[in-house]
């Protein structure tokens, strides 16, 4: 969420925001509005003070024996004006929150402009591309031919977009989780969370998926969310909390279940487990101060980075355009792995920088050294990295002629020291 001051302050700067993400000018409305609330207040304000001074003179003149009657006519009167303004003021406020809670943050001006993906730029091209003697096959073949992933009975269990994976398949996919945990954990100063995995609604308009994203979250009956990211509860562990300076920065990660209802991607990779309903990731959450968010976005990039090159996955790092920044975030590296059975890169990671954005909607703070007042924190998550995403990327990169999969060095001690994986007898 945006601050109404800076807002107050900067209208033109708000507009030519909205303006790199192709949204409407905004600056007036919000201005008018509050100009509305501000005078209620203000009118708001008289009046209760009226009814104060006239609620007095009724027992001066009682006192002195004369006639109060209008003046108790007069104490009734701005008793109701100040319970009809009170109402319109609680009106204003939460236009004026709806209003506010559905405005974008303001990009850091180094975003490249851009209508969507396809302008998003490359910054660099890590690894080669794997060739082979071969034509190699997607993810969902081969585990298919393995027999040890089984879509078809997973549909007849959920619906679509889900997949039983067992064997070996279902180790490896453990055995990345297990990989990317220890290397964030054991040298990039990341602490281990394991957090609930349905929230109340107020966690999720925190990290700012409501109430704009709503149609792509799981609602149960109890009027909770299941998250769609671990952003959301590691994100929300700082919550309504007031930190020094020296607790700066927190670093957090977890492997949890995911859940999206992929309202938006109807007949898009529809094959295979690139896109599901339910899907694992092993996320990074980082809350720090102003000074040091920039440092921190290039750090935790490099976290999930690394994870792709002690895979030896071959990758690109891209910078997201204007028209491709999520609701939430001021800027955006995506890591695109190299899958070679659909001969392109495809998105393993997100790692982006918030800003205060989410710190306000949470009322996260920390007070600098030194000083009596407060500041909002800055946020930061990323995926380090999705888990069924990596299995794919692997299970593509290291295929063999006859269909086995290698697994890759880093992982064999996870896998109780196999090698390869091969059709199951």
């Amino acid at each position: 969420m945006l601050d109404l001051k800076w807002i107050r302050e900067n209208p033109t700067a708000l507009d030519a925001a909205l303006a790199r993400r192709k949204a409407a000018p905004l600056s007036s409305v919000v201005i008018a509005l509050d100009e509305k609330k501000r005078s209620l207040q203000t009118e708001l304000q008289a009046t209760q003070a009226r009814r104060n001074d006239a609620a007095k003179a009724i027992g001066k003149a009682k006192a002195a024996g004369e006639d109060a009657d209008a003046i108790i006519a007069e104490v009734s009167k701005l008793k109701t004006s100040v319970q009809e303004m009170e109402a319109q003021e609680r009106e204003l406020v939460d236009e004026m929150d709806e209003l506010l809670a559905g405005i974008p943050n303001v990009m850091k001006e180094d975003v490249p402009d851009g209508d969507d993906e396809a302008d998003n730029v490359e910054l660099r091209i890590i690894g080669d591309i794997p060739s082979f003697d071969f034509s190699p096959k997607e993810h969902y073949e081969l585990g298919d031919a393995l027999g040890l992933m089984d879509f078809e009975t997973a549909a007849k269990m959920s619906g679509s977009r889900f997949v039983v994976t067992s064997g070996q398949i279902a180790r490896l996919e453990r055995a990345l989780a297990s990989f990317m945990l220890d290397v964030h954990t054991g040298e990039k100063g990341y602490v281990e969370v394991s957090p609930p995995v349905m929230v109340r609604d107020h966690a999720l308009f925190g990290t700012g998926q409501l109430p704009k994203f709503e149609e792509d979250l799981y609602k149960i009956d109890t009027g909770s969310y299941m998250i769609p990211t671990g952003e959301v509860p590691l994100t929300n562990l700082v919550r309504d909390s007031i930190m020094s300076e020296s607790e700066l920065p927190k670093r957090f990660t977890a492997h949890t279940l995911c859940f999206r209802s992929e309202a938006g991607s109807a007949g898009k990779d529809t094959a295979g487990m690139l896109r599901q309903h339910q899907f694992a990731k092993v996320e990074m959450v980082s809350i720090t101060t102003p000074e040091k968010s920039e440092e921190e976005h290039e750090r935790m990039t490099a976290c999930a980075e690394d994870i792709l090159k002690r895979l030896e996955l071959p990758y690109r790092v891209m910078v997201l355009c204007s028209g491709d920044t999520g609701f939430g975030a001021r800027k955006t590296y995506d890591l695109e792995v190299w899958l070679p059975g659909q001969d392109t890169y495809r998105e393993i990671s997100s790692c982006s920088v918030c800003g205060d954005f989410q710190a306000r909607r949470m009322k996260a703070r920390y007070r600098p050294d030194g000083e009596k007042g407060t500041r909002f924190v800055h946020t930061l998550n990323g995926s380090g990295l999705a888990v069924g995403r990596t299995l794919i990327a692997v299970m593509e990169n290291y295929q063999q002629a006859d269909g086995s999969i290698v697994v890759p060095e880093v992982l064999r001690p996870y896998m109780g020291g196999l090698e390869v994986i091969g059709a199951q007898k």
